[in-house]
């Protein structure tokens, strides 16, 4: 395939995902000189740098629906039916900016998060309250994440991490996590299996988590031509859940296939995306080289 086509699948990809402001953004998070939190060629730079991240961010999504005081918040306070591709790009930023990002601009955009934290707040069905900037509703935010990336990866990046680095990813996340206000955050790979496995008697599929699994699964805000291979990533994310969850939130749980055909289909598709953001890549990595020697 010609690299002109390559360039244009990645630009439409980038445009996607980032938004159209989105080489203005990778111009400043890669080239601003000074200070970073993380290495980025250390596993958090590895890990959501990767086009396994496209898997993993779905399946978080996924996964996130069965906590119902989160998922509360996020229907009631949030416009993910109208706006689902603007809420990607603006989690792909935040994810690129304290990954990749000057210390500034990545306390900056934690201290953005932090102050839409604190205007999310509620009532559940039940009476109790509900805040985003609950020290527990963030931790299960964190820790579904960071275990859908780290699986993605896993199974789907480029260059699995060994057991070490899996657990170095693990912790280099808290530190993000621990100013956006988690107390506690896992780290190490096995603490992450504990803390979700304790969140198992919170959790509950909702019609909020029903109507949200419906909208990233079959609904998805891109055109006709695109959700062919959007449908195989998704594919691939729910392959990833673990079985307890399939039922509650009405996905299949085909083990053969999932071990097979859709593994398959979900190594092309993070390959194929991988090969169409090679140039954005390396214009990224140009920007980081600059910026060292200068």
């Amino acid at each position: 395939m010609s690299t002109g086509l390559r360039e244009q699948l990645g630009e439409a990809i980038f445009r996607v995902t980032a938004g159209p402001e989105g080489p203005r953004h990778r111009a400043r998070i890669h080239g601003r000189p000074g200070p970073r939190w993380f290495d980025g060629s250390s596993p958090i730079g590895v890990v959501h740098g990767d086009a396994s991240m496209f898997v993993g961010g779905l399946r978080a999504l996924l996964l996130q629906t069965l906590h119902p005081a989160a998922m509360t918040a996020v229907a009631e306070h949030s416009d993910f039916r109208a706006d689902m591709l603007g809420r990607l790009a603006r989690t792909s930023r935040f994810i690129a900016e304290t990954t990749f990002g000057h210390a500034e601009d990545a306390q900056r955009a934690v201290n953005v998060v932090r102050a839409i934290h604190d205007r999310v707040n509620g009532t559940l069905p039940d009476g109790a309250r509900y805040s985003a900037s609950d020290p527990r509703l963030l931790e299960w935010v964190h820790v579904a994440e960071v275990d859908s990336f780290l699986r993605a990866h896993t199974m789907y990046g480029r260059h699995p991490l060994d057991a070490a680095e899996r657990d170095e990813y693990v912790a280099q996340t808290g530190v993000v996590a621990r100013k956006l206000g988690v107390l506690d955050p896992p780290e190490s790979e096995a603490e992450l299996a504990a803390r979700l496995e304790a969140f198992r008697p919170e959790l509950a599929a909702t019609d909020h988590a029903r109507e949200a699994v419906s909208y990233v699964v079959h609904k998805p805000p891109l055109p006709r031509a695109a959700r062919p291979a959007y449908g195989v990533l998704v594919a691939a994310a729910v392959g990833l859940l673990p079985p307890w969850t399939r039922q509650p939130l009405g996905l299949p749980w085909l083990p053969l296939a999932e071990r097979t055909v859709v593994r398959t289909g979900g190594s092309l598709a993070t390959g194929a995306i991988r090969w169409a953001l090679t140039p954005g890549r390396q214009v990224a990595q140009e920007l980081a080289a600059a910026r060292a020697e200068g």
